[in-house]
């Protein structure tokens, strides 16, 4: 038996355009990021949960990473936005000007309306 008779085959399933979670949110909803600490894979910047921010833009729906760390489908797709934050909101000790923002890309379900 050679290593190539003995490889494993392996098959991709495609996604359905349609395996796709809902988007909920809009341009311009103000929103705070879950304060969750699940053990494990997440895609969320602690020092981003918690804070309350806005949809800047929605940027697509895609399998939920969180999920497909563990080697599962994720589906059903998850909506991601592009949401912004004050600085000043996210550093206590911020010197920077008011207007200075960060952009996070977040996945819905992180996200909850303020």
């Amino acid at each position: 038996m050679s290593w190539v008779d003995a490889s494993p085959t392996f098959r991709v399933a495609r996604m359905a355009q349609t395996d796709s979670a809902q988007p909920i949110f809009r341009s311009g909803d103000l929103v705070i990021v879950r304060a969750a600490y699940p053990i494990g894979h997440v895609r969320v910047p602690y020092y981003i949960r918690g804070k309350s921010g806005v949809i800047e833009r929605y940027c697509g729906a895609d399998p939920n990473p969180e999920e497909l760390a563990y080697a599962r489908s994720g589906l059903p797709r998850q909506p991601l936005y592009r949401v912004r934050f004050k600085q000043t909101s996210i550093w206590s000790a911020y010197r920077g000007s008011d207007d200075d923002t960060v952009d996070v890309e977040i996945y819905q379900h992180w996200l909850e309306l303020e």
